[in-house]
């Protein structure tokens, strides 16, 4: 077989083809363009191909162009809970950091209500352009499967980077008589109902956490919404249980105002080494609070890579690590697509929590 012969027939062929093209190019041009259309073509045929291909890598040099300049204003940080909380301070340190790298101001800005979806669905309408940017939290996870929504988080919401992971502490009020956590499940299920579980709201991380426990265990408990902070009603001990945040809690487990039981996480914290894990004594148990960054859909990836970038090396500086750790928190740093795939599976899993719950909107 003649493979050069028949190399140059396709060739030739393919060169046919698109002289072709180019010859009924005029008829499908309007009117007005079509005037100069010989003008246009009294330009070489191999010359005309050559500035068609290069106008070809336009968009690409376009969104290198973008990316590079990017930030040239300054970006919102939408945080859908309100300001003081372990949200809003995480927020402001991944803020403060990108504004020193990249010499724009990133701005925090708080949404709250709607357990977070009102500030989520601001996100989700603005423009695609990397000027608006939203703290994601695991209420994000469980809102899907909990409310009616106009938007699907997981379609709508490209993941920019996991920032941090941090455990709950399963904690009780001191006059209950329990100080480990199969003591706590013998003492609920001899009087099922008996115990008051608060939580920051209904479907938020707290709420979840004590749900799954609830779920594997076959415990019973009441649960408690509160608008606001639950803490002082804990403290009051007009509830039981709670499954706080470590920076709001570690004060009162330290000064035996309230009772540590365990962590929620896979693995001990670091800020409570001798406090054991449920999944210590509760198989397949696990539940942590975590924030990431996440943008518009469609918003481009040469802004969304040079974001994750700048936030993994946040991530990696001994003092930004150090401020999360008092925030009971680890850092997780990842690519675009692994926090798009952990995003999934949290939505999986709690909404598998929520169905089984039978948890509704309040």
């Amino acid at each position: 077989m003649n493979f050069k012969g028949s190399d140059f027939a396709l060739r030739r062929a393919s060169n046919q083809k698109i002289n072709s093209d180019i010859d009924l190019l005029p008829s499908a041009l309007p009117k007005a363009t079509r005037a100069s259309w010989g003008t246009i073509m009294k330009l070489p045929r191999r010359r005309f191909l050559h500035l068609a291909a290069g106008a070809a890598t336009l968009p690409t040099l376009l969104r290198s162009a973008r990316a590079q300049t990017y930030p040239s204003r300054p970006v919102r940080l939408i945080v859908p809970s309100a300001p003081g909380i372990t949200p809003d301070i995480t927020a402001r340190l991944i803020a403060q950091w990108l504004s020193d790298r990249l010499g724009q101001q990133f701005i925090v800005e708080n949404r709250p209500g709607a357990e977070g979806n009102i500030g989520t669905e601001l996100v989700v309408g603005a423009p695609p352009d990397g000027y608006t940017l939203l703290l994601v939290t695991l209420g994000n996870a469980a809102n899907a499967a909990l409310y009616n929504l106009n938007f699907n988080f997981i379609r709508d919401i490209a993941p920019i980077a996991s920032v941090t992971r941090g455990p709950l502490i399963m904690e009780v009020y001191p006059s209950v008589p329990v100080n480990t956590v199969p003591e706590f499940i013998a003492y609920a299920k001899a009087d099922p109902g008996k115990l008051n579980m608060a939580s920051g709201g209904t479907g938020g991380p707290q709420h979840v956490a004590g749900a799954l426990f609830m779920m594997i265990t076959g415990v019973s408990m009441v649960h408690v919404p509160y608008h606001g902070n639950p803490l002082p009603d804990v403290l009051g001990g007009q509830v039981q249980v709670y499954f706080g945040p470590i920076p709001a809690s570690i004060g009162y487990v330290r000064t035996n105002k309230l009772r540590a039981l365990a962590v929620t996480g896979a693995t001990r914290s670091p800020a409570l080494p001798d406090i054991p894990t449920v999944g210590e004594f509760v198989p397949g148990y696990e539940a942590s609070s975590w924030y990431g960054i996440g943008a518009p859909r469609n918003t481009p990836a040469e802004i969304t890579n040079k974001l994750n970038k700048e936030i993994n090396a946040a991530l990696l500086d001994p003092a930004i690590k150090a401020k999360f750790a008092d925030l009971g928190a680890e850092p997780m740093p990842g690519t675009p697509a692994e926090f798009g795939k952990f995003i999934a599976e949290e939505t999986d899993k709690w909404g598998k929590v929520i169905r089984a719950a039978n948890i509704k909107p309040e």
